[in-house]
């Protein structure tokens, strides 16, 4: 187990290794207390992932990361807190592996850090940092029982907005969000106490407005279907509203 000593070390260590190029951030020391700091954990990192190599089972895989991240947290704590941070392996990795784990938070503040300060993942990843965070977490969204919430994938939403990425992974995303906001509607009880009026028309709205924007994006998403329903589950709200009756959900 780590020292608080050595665990405190890594923090200082992680905020000192600190890029100093104008554009994009600088290569990571490799001499130094942060050089030495930074080659025992990437060490560390490769031991890991030649573990991680040897397990075929992807809910193993997922198990051990989240025993395996641990190590590296401190440094992480530290990275965060640099002002220009250096082109680090260590947090691209770690970002990864937090949307593997499905730690959101974690994944958010590791997603910002990467995009604000353009760092470059490992090219075994084979693609852009926005590109595998959106695509990532899209999939987290569209799983059978969907692991991320509404707030993260419109938070990953907005954080990736501006970047260049496929067409298709950004109708994955909205596809997410869609259904995200679907599910909700499906779930809003009108007789709750403290239920808004109006809540869920503007639910199933905001689900096509995203879906349907999924759509335009890329025409094989599978979403047509689910376009149609919403449709005419808002048609019959509206119909409902107008004579004053309970408009009863499709099923």
């Amino acid at each position: 187990m780590t020292s608080p000593a050595r665990r405190h070390m890594q923090q200082v260590l992680a905020r000192k290794a600190a890029g100093t190029s104008g554009t994009g951030p600088a290569p990571m020391p490799t001499s130094g207390a942060v050089g030495q700091e930074y080659a025992l954990l990437r060490a560390a990192l490769g031991e890991d992932l030649r573990r991680l190599s040897q397990i075929q089972s992807v809910e193993r895989k997922i198990a051990a990361k989240r025993g395996m991240i641990a190590r590296y947290r401190d440094w992480i704590t530290g990275a965060l807190a640099a002002e220009r941070p250096a082109q680090d392996d260590i947090v691209t990795h770690m970002m990864v592996w937090a949307i593997d784990i499905a730690d959101w938070p974690l994944a958010l503040d590791l997603a910002r850090h990467v995009i604000a300060h353009r760092l470059t993942l490992p090219e075994r990843y084979k693609r852009t940092p926005a590109t595998l965070i959106a695509e990532e977490v899209a999939e987290a969204g569209l799983a059978p029982v969907a692991i991320v919430d509404l707030t993260t994938l419109q938070v990953v939403d907005d954080l990736t907005e501006d970047e260049d990425m496929p067409d298709e992974v950004r109708a994955k995303l909205r596809k997410a969000i869609g259904l995200a906001f679907k599910a909700r509607a499906e779930a809003f009880d009108p007789e709750a106490e403290s239920a808004p009026a109006g809540a869920r028309p503007a639910l199933i709205a905001a689900a096509l407005d995203h879906l349907r924007r999924a759509l335009e994006l890329d025409s094989g998403c599978g979403v047509k279907k689910l376009i149609e329903g919403l449709e005419r589950e808002a048609k019959k709200l509206r119909e409902a509203a107008a004579s004053n009756t309970p408009a009863t959900p499709d099923t």
